[in-house]
């Protein structure tokens, strides 16, 4: 059997990590990849498409807009950086609910989870089309937390996409429409803003300390005043940031 797809996300970093690893999969074929909702949702409309990988927050239509309009012609994986957004698509036809960055292992887990249903529904002799047909729904008990501690993240950079092992971050930089991240090794820039990327990084270990600064919080060398250094790079502690950066400090015991 093999699964017709389409991957809709505004952001092109992730549908050049969805067709990568849609790629990969023997059993998945892209018909296509969109940053533009609306025109998935004609090719949806049209048919002839069994699973849809959706992105929730999309500026002209969101996800859960996009599933509303849709209905079931097909089975949907929603994709986001975002957990909370599980519950509203826990009512949703709703096949599975994969948070970013997105591992290998929990997409292939993901799609052939789709498979093996059709593939049953199939084997059953049901013959009812796709838009009658109810996707099994992931509770949202069973997806991680927004600040589930990730291992590693994924940037573009001007000729590839980069794995970057969180552990390896010391801090981060902004710089216009650029951010440059600081590892032990080496500075990788890459086109993103501060606040997605502050979003993408689990809270645990990380933290917005300046308008243009994101640090590590267990590599902090020594903090000064208003001052934080960090591999001999002192990073100022903006004024917006001040109290809830200390408060944090005091919870740890530094």
């Amino acid at each position: 059997m093999i699964l017709k797809c389409i991957a809709v996300d505004d952001e092109p970093l992730a549908l050049d990590i969805l067709e990568d690893y849609i790629s990969k999969v023997p059993f998945l074929k892209l018909v296509k990849r969109t940053e533009n909702a609306i025109e998935a949702l004609q090719v949806v409309n049209e048919g002839g498409i069994d699973l849809v990988f959706l992105d929730i927050q999309m500026p002209e239509l969101t996800g859960i807009q996009f599933l509303k309009i849709a209905g079931n012609k097909a089975d949907y994986i929603l994709t986001t950086a975002y957990s909370q957004y599980a519950l509203e698509s826990y009512d949703l036809n709703v096949s599975d609910y994969l948070l970013k960055p997105i591992a290998f292992d929990r997409f292939y887990k993901a799609v052939e989870k789709v498979r093996n249903l059709r593939e049953k529904l199939e084997n059953n002799g049901n013959s009812k089309p796709a838009e009658q047909q109810a996707a099994p729904i992931v509770s949202p008990v069973n997806t991680p937390p927004a600040n589930a501690i990730q291992d590693y993240i994924f940037v573009k950079t001007e000729h590839k996409i980069q794995k970057i092992e969180l552990e390896d971050i010391l801090y981060i930089e902004g710089l216009k429409d650029y951010i440059s991240i600081f590892t032990n090794n080496e500075r990788i820039i890459t086109l993103q803003s501060m606040k997605k990327m502050e979003e993408t990084l689990p809270k645990s270990n990380f933290m917005r300390v300046h308008k243009s600064y994101i640090i590590a919080l267990d590599k902090i060398e020594s903090i000064e005043r208003s001052r934080i250094s960090i591999a001999s790079k002192i990073i100022p502690i903006g004024d917006t940031y001040r109290d809830e950066f200390f408060k944090h400090i005091d919870g740890k015991n530094i």
